[in-house]
């Protein structure tokens, strides 16, 4: 089976490139015939930004550095401005210049996705408006929530399809109730998911029984429905249920691993998948769910990038949690003491 990849040429034009994905997955790819349309399939880490020293700044010489790395990955793009942004922290001109110089430090065969979510529908369209102009690929469009309790589906609903009306690139819905208290129901998913500019949603709530629904239901949808992984903890389940690849905050740190996983299942070999898959959840949950951003920055120094400090009201990880940290990793033979 074959997909299409949108990428940007030297003279921002767009081309079409045939990447392979594996017949495992077994995904529609009429909508990928579509000159508008791309294929997010692969593995995104959702980049951390990096600060400097003074918390003040956003340090682009430590995000080159970590990119130089990061590259070497056989990663089909980048999610920036994700949860492990810390994006919530950043002003609406650091939010457009970060984007702007990640487009540069991202090789051009690989995607760049850009968290646009604002609270209004307004402001979203405007900030995706301007992500785009700066190169991002597609929007990753999370859920408003300040206002959780009046948030009904038919104003989430318009929500996301006015920002998909107005954007010049396409829009993936971003579904993390941990962070927005908010889950969209499957019956609002489906409707949006017949939007031409909506081609698909990254879901970090880790429901296998709901996505492989969600997935089965969409096969006739146009184009399809390109569903990414949330989670590094429920990353070979998703895989054999029909998502495409993944948004995990453990391949900032464990690229090749959290690849790996993709690859053995691909080539059938579900044991070592499992073994992998289960080595992988202690580490993950460290970064995500325990330690937080905190934790991800702490275990990206360990691991030879910069993590660098967070922005209040995040802090930094004290000395024990951070041995607490390395320790989940050692014990899961991922880093040696």
């Amino acid at each position: 089976m074959k997909y299409l990849r949108l990428i940007r040429d030297s003279t921002s034009k767009t081309h079409l490139l045939s990447t392979g994905i594996g017949a495992y997955l077994g995904r529609s790819s009429s909508r990928c015939s579509s000159q508008n349309a791309i294929s997010v399939s692969g593995m995104y880490p959702p980049i951390p930004t990096p600060f400097a020293g003074d918390k003040m700044s956003i340090s682009y010489d430590q995000l080159a550095s970590n990119f130089d790395k990061w590259n070497k990955m056989p990663f089909g793009g980048y999610v920036v401005q994700g949860s492990n942004g810390e994006y919530p922290f950043l002003s609406t001109e650091e939010r457009v210049e970060l984007i702007k110089h990640a487009r540069k430090m991202i090789p051009k065969d690989k995607l760049l996705i850009a968290g646009s979510g604002c609270e209004s529908t307004t402001a979203t369209i405007e900030m995706t408006q301007k992500m785009a102009d700066c190169g991002a690929d597609v929007a990753l469009v999370i859920t408003p929530f300040y206002y959780k309790s009046g948030m009904t589906q038919s104003g989430l609903s318009k929500h996301y399809e006015q920002v998909a009306d107005q954007s010049p690139i396409p829009i993936l819905i971003y579904n993390v109730t941990v962070n927005t208290g908010l889950d969209l129901p499957i019956n609002t998913i489906l409707r949006l998911s017949n939007h031409k500019n909506i081609i698909g949603m990254k879901d970090s709530n880790g429901d296998v029984a709901k996505l492989a629904t969600l997935i089965n239901r969409t096969k006739a949808v146009p184009g399809g429905f390109q569903v990414l992984a949330g989670s590094a903890s429920f990353l070979l389940p998703a895989y054999s249920i029909g998502c495409v690849g993944g948004v995990c905050a453990l391949a900032n740190i464990l690229g090749k691993e959290v690849c790996n996983v993709q690859e053995l299942f691909e080539a059938g070999k579900l044991q070592d998948a499992k073994v992998l898959q289960q080595r992988l959840v202690a580490p993950n949950v460290a970064v995500t769910r325990e330690y937080g951003v905190p934790g991800l920055k702490a275990a990206l120094d360990a691991f030879g990038y910069y993590g660098g400090p967070t922005r209040l009201p995040l802090e930094d990880l004290d000395d024990q949690k951070k041995s607490e940290v390395l320790k989940i990793f050692h014990d899961s033979c991922f880093y040696q003491r």
